[in-house]
This record gives structure tokens, C-alpha cells and sequence, in this order.
């Protein structure tokens, strides 16, 4: 396509499953899509980083799988409604385009660190590394922002489209305190609500991977379709009955 440019198509670890080998071809945007353009991009399970975008084709595995929740037909379970009750009153979403500051850098920081999410020998990220993965884009980018008692306790991305919202990346604040009320269950619960609000059909939560512990989460958002052979299947019919 004349208006993308291929940046790095190569062989690598996976990230996500050892003894693997991931292709995750990077596609560099000319120019910034058009909120129908995202939808597209979303719909055939395309993730951003920074101005470029890519698509998962591993050689040898199909494990990685994107996720989206129909959003008309969400129901949370049982164990997400108490999230939404422990947050109830007490925080305050604020929602803009996505910026750098000091204190949001300093927040990624400490949840990499504090949260093991730091890999051996990985440098900790920085302001040019911050805004060259999650503020400079070729989307319309979002952030939203959670306070409690004016204390700046997380920050989520998303990529928008016209019909459908991709959440791009969470991080929030490790402190015991903040991590029992379980922030990233709220956050895509507070995307979805979001979602709802404005009209939007699919949320994109990026990929699911069954055997690895940092992406089957996603699961428990139902119901949701994932992308199989270039098609979104259906899987489940309500929430969790997870007590």
C-alpha cells in the first residue's frame, strides 16, 4: 500500500510463549487513518505501536488470537460487578488525547519494575521511548486517566474508530493499596461502559493467547469473538458465573 511503509519483517522470540518464534511484520503509516480506516485495521486484528502497525504471522504456531467483546451484548460477571462497587464514588476518570508527562512516565516506570514486568537486561523506558511507542500515533489516540483523591493511580490508551475502540496498553500504580482493587479489570470495564456510551460496537482488547497467563485474562470478558482463520467466531453466550 502506497501509504504504509514495511519497517521490519523478521524472525524473533516469542514474547509470550518460550521455545517459540514469532513474525510480526511492521507496517510504518504515512499518514493517520481515518476513524473507517482503524475499524478495518482492528476488524483484521491489527495492533499499533507508535506511527506503525502490525499483524501477527508466526510461521510455525496460530496460538496468538485477537479478542473483541460485542459490546450491545456484554454482561459483566459476577466478580466484575465488585470491581466496579470498589471503585464506586471514590475515583475520577478524566479523558483526552494522549500526552506525555513526568508523572505518568514515572507511574509506567514502577508498574514495569514493581509488577516484574521489567525482561533481563531491558533498559528502563524513557520519555523518547514513552512517546515514541504510546503518544505519537497514526490513530486518533485517546487516554483515560484514573484518580483517587486527586492521585494519579492509572492511565489507559485506546486507538478509536468510528464503530470500535482498541485499548492499546494499561499500566497503574503497583501499590498494594491500589492493585487489591483490581485496576485493569476496571479499566476495561470502564472502555466497554465507554464503548456503550458512545455508540461504538466492538472493543478490541488486543491479542488472547490460551496457555499464557498474561493474555487469557481477556477470556473472562463475555461474551467475545476472536479471530480465527480471518474470521471473528462467537465464543460463550453470557458472563462468568465466577461466584
Amino acid at each position: 500500500m502506497a501509504d504504509e511503509k514495511l519497517v521490519y519483517d523478521g524472525l524473533q522470540r516469542c514474547p509470550y510463549l518460550p521455545g517459540r518464534v514469532a513474525r510480526m511484520p511492521l507496517y510504518r503509516q504515512e499518514r493517520r487513518l481515518t476513524l473507517d480506516e482503524a475499524d478495518q485495521r482492528f476488524a483484521s486484528s491489527e495492533r499499533r505501536v507508535g506511527r506503525a502497525l502490525y499483524r501477527v504471522q508466526c510461521p510455525s504456531c496460530d496460538e496468538c488470537k485477537g479478542i473483541r467483546v460485542p459490546v450491545a451484548a456484554f454482561r459483566p460477571s459476577r466478580s466484575q460487578r465488585r470491581v466496579l462497587r470498589r471503585w464506586k464514588g471514590r475515583v475520577r476518570v478524566e479523558i483526552s488525547p494522549v500526552s506525555w508527562s513526568e508523572d505518568k512516565l514515572e507511574l509506567f516506570q514502577r508498574h514495569k519494575r514493581e509488577r516484574g514486568l521489567v525482561e533481563e537486561g531491558e533498559q528502563p523506558m524513557g520519555a523518547i521511548g514513552y512517546v515514541s511507542w504510546l503518544v505519537q500515533t497514526c490513530m486518533h489516540t485517546a487516554e483515560m486517566r484514573y484518580y483517587l483523591a486527586d492521585r494519579l493511580v492509572g492511565v489507559g490508551i485506546l486507538d478509536l474508530g468510528r464503530t470500535s475502540v482498541s485499548s492499546v496498553y494499561f499500566y497503574f500504580d503497583p501499590t498494594p493499596e491500589v492493585a487489591r482493587l483490581s485496576p485493569g479489570v476496571f479499566s476495561a470495564l470502564t472502555e466497554i461502559a465507554f464503548c456503550r456510551r458512545t455508540g461504538r460496537e466492538h472493543y478490541y482488547l488486543g491479542l488472547y493467547i490460551a496457555d499464557c497467563s498474561h493474555m487469557n485474562y481477556k477470556a473472562s470478558y463475555r461474551p467475545h469473538e476472536l479471530y480465527v482463520d480471518g474470521e471473528w467466531q462467537p465464543v460463550g453466550e453470557g458472563p462468568l458465573d465466577d461466584g
